[in-house]
């Protein structure tokens, strides 16, 4: 039987993926939205399967998505008979249009309910982050104001993770403790994201998505407004307090001044080496100002929580040292023409003690400022200098020495030594009575907003997952940073479901440093390079066949509710990837 090699297509993770996307059935809530043509070989809903395919590879240019999938030989499985012409930029443009023509959060949020609903997910918090989605080209200044949806105005700006000032539209979130994202939100480029977070806080309150027990947010959600709109929807929030706040200063001078303080956390070290992790805190009450939509200004009562954290101290504690030690030169340099300096008299030698007390070199006609990691001590020392004779030669034996009695100041630099408790100091605050949550759990709430929401975020900002692009309409950005989302919850999905199954089933696989239970996306991802899909010809049928699938790969297929046996055998014609069963 003769067996002819066609092509061979490095599919990757992409099948993973695209099962993913199955299970979630985005493919026919996109399709019931935006209902497909007859004389259109590509639904809505299988464009969006193809766009979000192309941005899980690093490659969504509109231009770029119909080539790349037919070289990782995706075309076939993602719609029988379909070809690469059809996957061109117009129809992907006119796609995105439609989607911002059916509202945005419609359809991103029957794709996240329909998330929750097949993994059965229940989030206690909702979790809000803001971050910018950077732009190549020219746009329309103004935008229509019809009966429609309003699409963001990019405008040039610096960008929120580090790279050049592009063009750019503000990006809102509102995701769970895993990282699914449950609320959209599009702006305006280039604006300020505090006035967004009370919008952020009325939406959500009036799609219900406000979270079992609250919301959490990062230092730019504490602002009077923010704490008005919880006042008014009875919305509950868990923030972090700006350090430049009075109240946040109160709080962490009043911390140390109350000695030991309950302990409300406690964690093993990272590494062996690392001591304990240790949180201690107290709850206050603190009168704060609030603003109401009306916007009348008034005052209240607002619960904050001073929290000592030991890893935080430990970190402030090298830092501080570091600085200590680089000042030190400073001060060095200080102290030499100071006593350098003679003075006639000791009242001379006192006023130079009183203008050099302590004190820096002001920078730009400032006032001289004192230092901050060290104290001066100075004192006042008087020296006998043998006075030069006036009369020439050798003097006489009884001739008694002339002396001359000078004055100068020394200086004695100490470094000053900070308690054990200076440092280390977070204020939250919270707009929730304390019989709706613990103050451990309101930490651990505030915990997750670093340890897997920004993780998540760091994907988005990665140029290889969405570099800045032209669009050319506005409604198009808007479109892609839906669908930008969607991915996002396609990727915190399949992290998560890898990691549950592993450890479940105790079952760890390959890592970037060993084996490892807890793998992020992007690792499982890199799993699957080696995988391979040969499509041969066999008694004039053209079948596909998986090449390179080891067992972690299988274990990650079933992890997700894919059927690992997809790639065995199938012919051209029935090749599509089967539907995924929930787990």
């Amino acid at each position: 039987m003769a067996i002819a090699i066609q092509q061979i297509s490095p599919v990757a993770h992409l099948p993973v993926v695209l099962g993913v996307v199955r299970t979630l059935n985005v493919a026919a809530l996109i399709d019931t939205v935006c209902p497909p043509h007859p004389a259109h070989v590509l639904s809505c809903g299988r464009g969006v399967e193809a766009l979000l395919l192309a941005m899980l590879d690093g490659h969504h240019a509109l231009a770029k998505v119909g080539a790349r999938l037919e070289e990782r030989g995706m075309v076939p499985l993602l719609q029988p008979g379909l070809t690469c012409v059809s996957l061109h930029d117009y129809r992907l443009g006119q796609i995105l249009e439609a989607l911002f023509a059916a509202h945005l959060n419609r359809v991103f949020g029957a794709s996240a309910l329909n998330a929750l609903e097949v993994y059965a997910l229940s989030p206690p918090w909702l979790h809000q982050e803001t971050t910018t989605i950077t732009l190549y080209g020219a746009y329309e200044e103004e935008t229509s104001l019809g009966q429609g949806p309003v699409p963001p105005r990019p405008a040039s700006g610096p960008s929120k993770d580090g790279r050049d000032a592009l063009k750019q539209v503000l990006l809102r979130l509102g995701v769970s403790r895993d990282g699914l994202p449950r609320r959209l939100g599009v702006r305006d480029g280039n604006t300020s994201d505090s006035p967004a977070t009370p919008i952020a806080l009325e939406e959500c309150g009036a799609l219900g998505l406000d979270g079992g027990r609250g919301m959490v947010a990062d230092s730019k959600a504490y602002w009077k407004r923010t704490l008005g709109v919880c006042l008014e929807q009875r919305v509950g929030l868990m923030t972090l307090v700006p350090r430049p706040c009075a109240v946040r200063q109160e709080v962490e001078a009043w911390g140390p001044q109350h000695g030991a303080l309950p302990l409300w956390l406690a964690k093993p070290g990272r590494t062996r080496q690392e001591p304990p992790r240790r949180w201690h805190g107290q709850r206050v009450v603190r009168r704060v100002p609030v603003e109401y939509a009306d916007g009348r200004l008034d005052v209240a009562e607002r619960r904050f929580l001073g929290v000592h954290s030991s890893q935080l101290a430990h970190q402030a504690a090298g830092a501080y040292a570091a600085a200590q030690a680089k000042a030190a030169g400073r001060v060095t340099e200080h102290v030499q023409p100071v006593e350098a300096r003679w003075v006639a008299c000791a009242a001379d030698a006192e006023a130079a003690m009183a203008e050099y007390a302590g004190r820096g070199q002001g920078r730009r006609g400032r006032q001289p400022r004192p230092w901050r990691y060290h104290v001066l001590h100075s004192r006042v020392e008087a020296v006998s200098v043998p006075q030069k004779r006036r009369r020439r030669g050798r003097p006489p034996k009884a001739e008694a020495p002339q002396v001359e009695g000078r004055y100068r100041l020394v200086v004695h630099p100490e470094a000053l030594v900070p308690s054990e408790d200076a440092h280390g100091w977070t204020v939250l605050a919270t707009t929730l009575p304390p019989e709706v949550w613990t103050d451990t759990e309101r930490l651990q709430a505030y915990q997750e907003q670093h340890s897997t929401v920004a993780p998540g975020f760091r994907w988005i900002k990665h140029p290889a997952a969405i570099s800045p692009v032209w669009l050319e309409k506005p409604e198009r950005i808007a479109a892609l940073a839906m669908l930008t989302v969607v991915g996002l919850l396609v990727y915190a999905v399949l992290q998560r479901q890898v990691r549950l199954s592993l450890h479940d089933h105790d079952q760890p696989v390959p890592g970037n440093k060993g084996l490892t239970a807890t793998p992020t996306a992007a690792v499982v991802f890199a799993l699957f390079a080696p995988v391979m899909l040969v499509q041969f010809a066999r008694e004039n049928a053209t079948s596909l066949q998986g090449h390179g699938v080891q067992g972690h790969h299988l274990i990650v297929c079933e992890a997700v509710g894919i059927d690992p046996a997809w790639d065995q055998g199938r012919a051209t014609e029935q090749n599509s990837l089967p539907r995924a069963t929930p787990p």
